[in-house]
C-alpha cells in the first residue's frame, strides 16, 4: 500500500465527552469488528476503565476503508484519554500522528480538558478536525458549542462537523475528513530506519513488546535493533500490526504504525520515547521524542508483607512500561519498613496505579499521604529537594521554603461563580481573571498551591457545582509559603508516614482533624493510646483512645475501701507496664485518615 494511501490520526476531548463512542462506530463502518466482537466502549479493554467509564490508557487499532474516490486507505487511530492527569498519555499519542479529531459534546460545550488538548495539538503541527457530538441530547446547545469552537480554534464553520457517535449520525463524514483533511505521512527524507517508541507492554511469555510508530525506513523480522537513548541490541522475532489483537506482517514500513517482539525480558532495556533504528541501516539522529515528565504528587508505597518487597519493585518495572508516567525510587519507613517512592502526575494517576498494582500483579499495599516537592532553603545557604516529609529538616533550621504552584483554569456555569470563587480561596488561591465564554460560561482562572489541589479539591469543585464544572492545571513557579511540618505522635513514637506539610495558618485546625480522623480508626488496646500532633516540640492537639478496663473491684462483696484501693492500684502498675512494652499496630485505614482532614 503506497505510503499517500496512511492516514495517522488520533481523537482528543474533555473527559466523557464520547471519544471512545466514536471510536467504536469508526470500527464499525469500516467493519474492522464482527458483530460478535462488537461492544460498548469496545477500545477500553481494562476493567478499571469500564468500572470508572474513563480512559486511562491510549489504545492504537488499525482499520482500512474504501473511500468514494475507490481507493483502499490504512487508518491508525489512537484514542486517548481525556482526564488532566493522563495529559502525557495524549502527548505521546499525538507525536505519532498527523492529525487529531477535537470532540466536543453539544451539551457541555468547550470545557478545560478541550482547550488544553486543542494547544497540545497545535504544538504538534497536527491538522484539527472539530467536532460536535451528542447533537440528539435532550440539553443540546449547538449553537453556543459552535461559536465556543469558532473562538477556540479559529475556524469556520462550515470546517465544524456535528455528530451523534451513539445513533451513528454523521459519522461517515467523519471518516471522509479523515481522508481529505488529514495529510498522509511524509515520504522519508532522511537515510536510515527510525522508529518512535510511543508506548510499551510487557507479555509474560514475550517479554518487552513495544508499539512503534514508523517515521523512515522499514522493520522485518530478523533485522537487530538499536536504540539511541539505551545500549545494546535485540533481533526482532516478529512485526505486525494493532486491530483488537496483535497481527504479524511481513513487513512495516515508514508511515506504519505497530509493534515489534525482541524477546525483551529486562524490562529496563527499552524506555518509551526512545527511537529505534537497526543495525543493517544505522540512523545517525534520533527522532524529537518527548519532553522527560515530570512527577507532581509524591506517595510511599509499602508491601504489608515485607517479603514482598521485591515482588512490588518488579511490579512497578512493569507497571512503568505501559504508565511511562509512573517514576519510583527506594525509600525505607521506620513505621513501615521497606518499600518505594512513587512520582506520579496528579492524585487520579495515583488512585489508577495502586488500583492496577492490586488487580494486575495481585500486591497487597499500604499508600501514605500524597504530597508535592518542596524547595527548602536552610540558614547555612543549602538547597534541598524534599518531597517527603520526614526528609524535612528541623524547623530551627530552615530558612525558607518555596512550593509548588499551578495556573488552574475552571471552566462552569456562572452561576455558581461565588460558590466556586470561596473553594478556591478556602484553597489558598489567588485570584486572575473571569472570562465569559458565552452568556452563562465562564472560565475563572486562579494561581493556586498544588499541595492544596491534591487530597480533594477536584471532589469538591464538583459538588459545589453540582457536576458542571471543568477543571485543568498547569505547574507555573515555585513560590515561597509560611509551611510547616505536622508530626503525629502515637503512644509517643512519631509515625513518619503520617507526617504531612501544611501551611501554618492551618495547622491547628488540621492537626485536630487529623487526630480524631485516627483516634476513629486505631483499635482499643488493653492499654491508653494518646495520639498527638505536633510541630518541632510543640503539640498542639491531642486525643485520646482509651483502654479497655476490667472492673477487677467486681468480686468486693463490701468490706474496707482499703481493699478497692489496692486491686485498683494493682490494675494501674499493670496498665502503666503493659504501655511501656505494648506496640501499637497502625491499620490501613489510618494511613488514608489524611486524606480525609476536613479543611472547611
Amino acid at each position: 500500500m503506497s505510503i499517500k494511501a496512511i492516514r495517522n490520526f488520533c481523537i482528543i476531548a474533555h473527559i466523557d465527552h464520547g471519544k471512545s463512542t466514536l471510536a467504536d462506530r469508526l470500527l464499525e463502518i469500516t467493519h474492522t469488528l464482527t458483530t460478535k466482537q462488537m461492544q460498548s466502549q469496545v477500545l477500553d479493554d481494562m476493567d478499571l476503565e469500564r468500572e470508572r467509564g474513563i480512559t486511562i490508557k491510549s489504545h492504537p487499532i488499525q482499520m482500512e476503508y474504501i473511500h468514494t474516490d475507490k481507493v483502499q486507505y490504512k487508518l491508525n487511530l489512537i484514542d486517548t484519554p481525556g482526564h488532566v492527569d493522563f495529559t502525557y498519555e495524549v502527548s505521546r499519542s499525538l507525536a505519532a500522528c498527523e492529525g487529531a479529531l477535537l470532540l466536543i459534546d453539544a451539551s457541555q460545550g468547550v470545557e478545560a480538558q478541550t482547550v488544553s488538548n486543542a494547544y497540545l495539538a497545535a504544538d504538534a503541527d497536527l491538522i484539527v478536525i472539530p467536532i460536535i457530538n451528542k447533537i440528539d441530547a435532550p440539553n443540546a446547545n449547538l449553537e453556543s458549542a459552535i461559536t465556543q469552537t469558532i473562538d477556540l480554534l479559529g475556524c469556520n464553520e462550515d470546517e465544524i462537523l456535528q455528530i451523534s457517535a451513539k445513533e451513528g449520525t454523521g459519522v461517515n463524514n467523519v471518516l471522509s475528513a479523515i481522508i481529505d483533511r488529514i495529510p498522509p505521512p511524509e515520504i522519508p527524507g532522511v537515510k536510515g530506519t527510525r522508529a518512535l517508541i510511543f508506548d510499551s507492554k510487557y507479555d509474560q511469555f514475550r517479554g518487552v513488546v513495544p508499539y512503534v510508530r514508523i517515521f523512515d525506513g522499514f522493520l522485518e523480522k530478523g533485522m537487530t535493533t538499536q536504540y539511541f537513548a539505551k545500549p545494546g541490541g535485540h533481533e526482532i522475532t516478529e512485526v505486525g500490526i494493532l486491530k483488537m489483537n496483535k497481527i504479524p506482517v511481513k513487513r512495516l514500513s515508514a508511515g506504519d504504525v505497530g509493534y515489534i517482539v525482541t524477546n525483551i525480558k529486562n524490562v529496563s532495556e527499552v524506555s518509551v520515547g526512545d527511537t529505534l533504528t537497526v543495525k543493517s541501516d544505522p540512523a545517525t539522529e534520533p527522532l524529537p521524542g518527548y519532553q522527560p515528565v515530570k512527577p507532581m504528587v509524591f506517595s510511599g508505597m509499602y508491601p504489608i508483607d515485607s517479603q514482598d518487597y521485591e515482588d512490588l519493585r518488579v511490579s512497578l518495572e512493569k507497571l512503568q512500561l505501559n504508565d511511562a508516567a509512573l517514576s519510583f525510587e527506594p525509600n525505607t519507613s521506620t513505621a513501615l519498613g521497606f518499600g518505594f517512592r512513587c512520582g506520579f502526575l496528579g492524585p487520579l494517576h495515583m488512585e489508577i496505579v495502586q488500583e492496577r498494582l492490586e488487580r494486575e500483579f495481585d500486591m497487597n499495599l499500604i499508600t501514605t499521604c500524597p504530597n508535592v516537592n518542596y524547595q527548602v532553603y536552610t540558614k547555612n545557604g543549602e538547597l534541598l529537594q524534599v518531597n517527603n516529609p520526614s526528609d524535612m529538616p528541623e524547623q530551627g533550621d530552615i530558612d525558607t521554603i518555596n512550593e509548588p504552584f499551578i495556573k488552574a483554569e475552571i471552566i462552569a456555569p456562572a452561576e455558581f461563580i461565588g460558590s466556586i470563587m470561596k473553594l478556591c480561596m478556602s484553597k489558598r488561591g489567588i485570584y486572575r481573571s473571569t472570562n465569559y465564554l458565552s452568556t452563562n460560561k465562564v472560565q475563572l482562572i486562579f494561581d493556586m498551591p498544588l499541595g492544596e489541589i491534591i487530597y480533594d479539591f477536584f471532589e469538591k469543585l464538583k459538588s459545589t457545582s453540582k457536576g458542571y464544572a471543568s477543571f485543568d492545571y498547569e505547574i507555573t513557579e515555585n513560590q515561597n509559603g509560611e509551611l510547616v511540618k505536622l508530626d503525629v505522635r502515637i503512644a509517643g513514637e512519631i509515625v513518619d508516614a503520617l507526617s504531612i506539610i501544611v501551611h501554618k495558618d492551618n495547622a491547628y485546625r488540621q492537626g485536630s482533624s487529623l487526630c480524631k480522623k485516627l483516634k476513629d480508626q486505631i483499635h482499643r488496646q488493653q492499654f491508653e493510646i494518646p495520639i498527638q500532633a505536633a510541630i518541632g516540640g510543640k503539640i498542639i492537639s491531642r486525643e485520646t483512645v482509651r483502654a479497655f478496663r476490667k472492673n477487677v473491684t467486681a468480686k468486693c462483696y463490701g468490706g474496707d475501701i482499703t481493699r478497692k484501693r489496692k486491686l485498683l492500684e494493682k490494675q494501674k502498675s499493670g496498665k502503666k507496664r503493659m504501655k511501656q512494652v505494648g506496640i501499637v499496630e497502625l491499620p490501613q485505614e489510618a494511613f488514608l485518615a489524611v486524606l480525609k482532614i476536613d479543611n472547611d
